[in-house]
């Protein structure tokens, strides 16, 4: 494995691991997300350099266009959360109360 695909798994591994471990707040889990979407973006913009191919090339910014989507529908959660339960905090949601 080389340093560059040994970086971006790390990197992935690590968005995981804080979204396993550091679940306290709905803004530092949709961070984690985030920070795993970046890293399968540039992991998928570095494959498609290496294949040489035009037709994988379309993969990376279709991936970015979900990424926004997923950013989007995140921070309209936490605008929503914030406003019904006065935090964003994880272990004050009850989602059988809804």
């Amino acid at each position: 494995m080389s340093p560059i695909h040994f970086t971006f798994s790390a990197t992935f591994i690590l968005g995981l691991a804080g979204l396993a471990f550091h679940r306290s707040h709905l803004l530092s889990a949709l961070l984690c997300l985030e920070g795993m979407m970046l890293s399968l973006f540039l992991a998928l913009s570095l494959w498609t350099l290496q294949l040489n191919s035009t037709s994988f090339s379309t993969s990376p910014l279709i991936l970015l266009a979900f990424s926004a989507c997923e950013a989007s529908v995140g921070l309209a959660l936490l605008v929503a959360t914030a406003r019904t339960h006065g935090t964003d905090r994880l272990q004050n949601l009850n989602l059988l109360q809804c």
